[in-house]
């Protein structure tokens, strides 16, 4: 079974563009729950554009499938997600003024950094994946560092789809069963949509999860959010 996390970033960068607390953040993860997503993501950044400290500790208590939290492993997360104590945490290579996540790691340049790091929050219960190219090597070093999971970056996956989505999920393929081989988890994200989600989920091996964000709270502005969550539990089956 393939896991729907969904990402509320979207939710809260609607009511930062506002201010005050509408949309609430802690309804939308209520919500999502509700009508059916057995995950929820967020990335709180550290110039808190979208999701805030503050959300973490309040959306927390209201998390009854799974808290992944994506985020720079700098001091100040990593102590965040500890206290927490999120269910996974996703490390992502992102600066600090990105808009959004655009590359994985390079595993073998941050092994020893990476391995730190992971070490640490498995010490305290916490499941690790780790944002990962679907490149073979990045999955080799990913094995090195003994994360629990990868989450392939499918933005490339995505952008070609329309064009030739064999070509586009090719790289993929290969980095899943790799990381089979090597005994670890997979997780995707980034630009999945109703569109090209069921192609990836027929094709990927081992998929534990994928986290939608951007599409799906785009697509319930129209569909409205319970129709939404079930149309991409849909494209899991």
């Amino acid at each position: 079974m393939t896991r729907l996390s969904v990402n509320i970033n979207k939710i809260a960068t609607l009511r930062n563009s506002r201010g005050g607390k509408m949309p609430s953040v802690k309804d939308a993860a209520i919500n999502c729950q509700k009508f059916g997503a057995q995950g929820i993501t967020i990335h709180p950044r550290p110039d808190e554009r979208h999701i805030t400290r503050k959300d973490v500790y309040e959306i927390k208590p209201h998390i009854t499938t799974e808290f992944n939290i994506e985020g720079y492993p700098n001091e100040d997360f990593l102590k965040m997600v500890i206290e927490v104590q999120a269910d996974q945490v996703t490390l992502v290579p992102d600066t600090n003024d990105q808009i959004t996540s655009d590359h994985g790691w390079d595993t073998w340049k941050h092994l020893g950094f990476l391995k730190e790091v992971i070490a640490r929050l498995q010490d305290h219960g916490i499941r690790t994946s780790i944002f990962v190219d679907p490149d073979i090597r990045a999955v080799e070093g990913a094995a090195e560092i003994k994360t629990d999971r990868i989450e392939l970056y499918t933005e490339p996956y995505a952008t070609l789809y329309p064009i030739d989505r064999n070509k586009a999920i090719e790289p993929f393929i290969k980095a899943a069963k790799m990381a089979e081989t090597l005994g670890i988890d997979v997780n995707a994200g980034h630009d999945l949509s109703l569109e090209n989600l069921n192609f990836m989920y027929h094709r990927i091996p081992n998929l534990k999860e994928v986290s939608v964000g951007h599409a799906l709270i785009s697509d319930a502005l129209y569909l409205g959010l319970e129709t939404t969550i079930q149309k991409y539990l849909d494209c899991l089956k």
